[in-house]
């Protein structure tokens, strides 16, 4: 990268953060579930937290400044996400769920043995939308790292036209942070058992995202915060 595009990147990644600040700073966070993810940290538990790319807007915001690794892709659109994660605290690892690069899983694992956390996106960066890649649950099996579901719903919301039907929050919306089941797997798990395990815990995180939605319907559970 040439010092002109180090400078246009890191001006874009400034404005960009700024701005989804503002924008989700107007919105009140409320979360469901949340002690989950909250005992396994104190517990000293490494994690990964699991998030499918048409609900990460609210991520990087909800996640800052607690010193998270993030696995970001190598694209370019990669490119902006890791300069707008990386002013709010995150210490950010290029790759991608599908293909890490050698190095990159070398940090992952370094990071994850020494008792740290992770996101990961497990249907990025470029889909089938919520088809989850076995990568995390490797990451997993070879780390002790317990792999946490997470997802993002508003009260005011849009869906896009993309393939993740990414998810707009709208501003001064109520946000639902919503965690799931923490999920913990063998260090002896075969290729059949990791199968079996991806299997469920995909069906588990496209529930959670039905959740989250649900937490805005009549009658739907109440966040807490």
């Amino acid at each position: 990268m040439t010092r002109w595009e180090n400078f246009r990147w890191g001006a874009i990644g400034v404005l960009g953060r700024r701005l989804l600040g503002v924008w989700l700073g107007s919105c009140r966070v409320k979360t469901l579930g949340l002690e989950r993810y909250e005992q396994a940290r104190r517990d000293g538990r490494p994690v990964i937290i699991l998030i499918w790319h048409g609900r990460l807007l609210v991520a990087p915001y909800f996640f800052r400044k607690r010193g998270i690794a993030a696995l970001v892709s190598p694209s370019r659109d990669g490119e902006f996400i890791a300069r707008i994660v990386g002013g709010w605290g995150f210490r950010v690892i290029r790759g991608s769920s599908s293909h890490p690069i050698i190095r990159a899983w070398a940090k992952m694992k370094e990071d994850l043995g020494s008792g740290g956390e992770l996101i990961i996106i497990p249907d990025g960066p470029r889909g089938p939308d919520r088809k989850l890649k076995s990568g995390a649950l490797k990451l997993a099996r070879d780390t002790g790292a317990l792999l946490v579901p997470f997802s993002f719903s508003a009260s005011r919301k849009r869906f896009l036209r993309s393939w993740d039907r990414f998810l707009l929050v709208g501003p001064f919306s109520r946000i639902a942070a919503v965690c799931g089941k923490p999920v913990a797997i063998s260090p002896d798990a075969g290729d059949d058992a990791l199968e079996k395990l991806r299997e469920d815990i995909e069906l588990a995180l496209t529930a959670l995202d039905a959740e989250a939605d649900a937490c805005f319907e009549p009658g739907g559970s109440a966040p807490r915060g």
